[in-house]
């Protein structure tokens, strides 16, 4: 994966710390697509937490009409622009235990904003991470912690940083849920899914 895509980079359009922290509180139970087509005119006008702030939360709500769960989505955003002014000089912390106090950032959007914006090495288990760690047989787990755990501990830390992007974009483009594309798979030779569509 590495020597096929030496620097992978996340689909989430974003100009800053800020505005990834923001997209990807948006991204939870919604594709990137439907993310960056709201968040574009959003950013556009609004790319630090003051200006979001100045908004409010019902213009913010209209901008984002098109993604799930917007009307919760959008309070979190205002109170995370609150809390970022209030408790850390407008700029977005690097620790995850000061992310994950922020309204609507769980660990897995926690850790995407570490290593995306801040560089560190930390593993986001998504939908299709989970499924990628537990088909191939590299980090089987009944939960997403225990699956990056796993996945934390094998994979060597040269390869770390970018070991998130390499297996949800496989996840998204070649291991997909339903019809896994295993003809395409470049690790399929290493994989121990039962239900692969090609010989090994």
């Amino acid at each position: 994966m590495s020597e096929a895509n030496p620097e992978p980079e996340g689909e989430l359009d974003y100009v800053n710390p800020f505005t990834l922290l923001v997209a990807v509180v948006l991204s939870a139970q919604a594709t990137d697509v439907g993310v960056n087509k709201a968040t574009g005119p959003l950013f556009a006008i609004a790319d630090t937490p003051e200006a979001m702030l100045a908004l409010g939360e019902d213009t913010v709500r209209d901008y984002i009409k098109t993604i799930g769960l917007y009307k919760t989505k959008a309070k979190n955003v205002i109170k995370l622009c609150e809390a970022l002014i209030r408790d850390h000089g407008s700029e977005v912390p690097q620790t995850r235990e000061e992310l994950e106090k922020l309204a609507g950032v769980g660990r897995k959007t926690a850790n995407v904003v570490l290593n995306i914006a801040f560089g560190q090495p930390t593993i986001a288990v998504d939908t299709h991470l989970f499924r990628v760690g537990n088909r191939t047989g590299m980090a089987k787990g009944k939960t997403p912690l225990e699956v990056e755990k796993k996945l934390a501990k094998r994979i060597p830390k040269e390869y770390l940083r970018h070991s998130h992007h390499w297996m949800i974009l496989h996840g998204r483009y070649v291991c997909k849920a339903r019809k896994p594309e295993c003809d395409k798979c470049i690790v399929s030779d290493l994989c121990g899914f039962k239900g692969k569509t090609v010989a090994a």
